[in-house]
């Protein structure tokens, strides 16, 4: 009744009084079927990435063309039981200064080490190298151990990719501060940053890389060697580059974040 009172061009508020309803009945709308569905990704999507929260997965929803806004998911996400908690704890800075930031891609890189296992107990080595502005995983490489020349040779692949960064961060561990790769790196230009011992936050970018490289491979996989253990990170870096939003980055990939800021300069 309510509807052939519209169509006869009466407002629809006007209409449902006249048929013994309330104004607002016309805009009540139940929820749609669909919502069983949502809180089912929602929940595949909380398994694929136990650290995140709504936010980001809001934001991976909406890549795959979900018409959903933040406050729904929110919504969802906290009567699912899924708001993640995390622990916090302070670090404490001293006077020393602060090492500079990047500012556009290819100004700062940073190298740093990160150890598995195999299943059977073999310790595996990790040499993480990223684009401190862009956030892109620049290479992921696998060894029971190093030496300060095979880590050159990652530098050189790489840069023969990319071209070379105007300086390089790390910590004091013995590869990176070896004379040799030292010397090297002086004769490519590349100036070098080194954070001062026991402040791991002062190479925070790597820090936060490790972080999401454990949680969501590490802590995933099972390795049998270390060349299964390549084959997997090499698969898990480029969808870290390519598929996986930064929250960081207004929600866009390493890579879609490269390729803005190349087109800024």
């Amino acid at each position: 009744m309510v509807r052939e009172l519209v169509a006869a061009q009466i407002k629809p508020e006007r209409a449902c009084v006249l048929v013994g309803l309330s104004k607002s009945s016309w805009h009540y709308r139940p929820k749609p079927r669909q919502d069983s569905e949502l809180r089912q990704r929602i929940h595949e999507l909380a398994r694929e990435y136990p650290r995140r929260g709504y936010r980001f997965i809001h934001a991976l929803l909406v890549r795959t063309g979900a018409k959903i806004n933040k406050k729904c998911v929110r919504r969802l996400w906290r009567e699912e039981g899924l708001t993640v908690k995390r622990k916090t704890s302070k670090k404490i800075r001293t006077g020393a200064s602060i090492p500079m930031q990047a500012e556009y891609p290819n100004h700062v890189w940073t190298y740093d080490f990160v150890f598995d296992q195999t299943l059977e107990g073999t310790t595996l080595k990790i040499l993480t190298l990223t684009d401190e502005f862009t956030r892109q995983s620049l290479a992921l490489r696998v060894a029971e151990s190093f030496t300060s020349m095979e880590v050159k040779a990652v530098l050189q692949e790489v840069i023969a990719q990319r071209g070379a960064p105007g300086f390089i961060r790390s910590d004091n561990g013995s590869e990176f501060i070896a004379r040799d790769l030292g010397i090297w790196l002086a004769i490519q230009d590349i100036g070098t940053r080194f954070i001062e011992p026991g402040k791991p936050w002062q190479n925070g970018y790597a820090e936060s890389f490790h972080s999401r490289l454990r949680a969501e491979c590490l802590n995933q996989e099972v390795f049998y060697s270390a060349k299964h253990a390549q084959v997997l990170l090499e698969d898990w870096r480029n969808f870290y580059n390519a598929r996986r939003p930064h929250s960081s980055l207004g929600y866009r990939t390493p890579d879609e974040f490269a390729q803005a800021a190349r087109g800024r300069r």
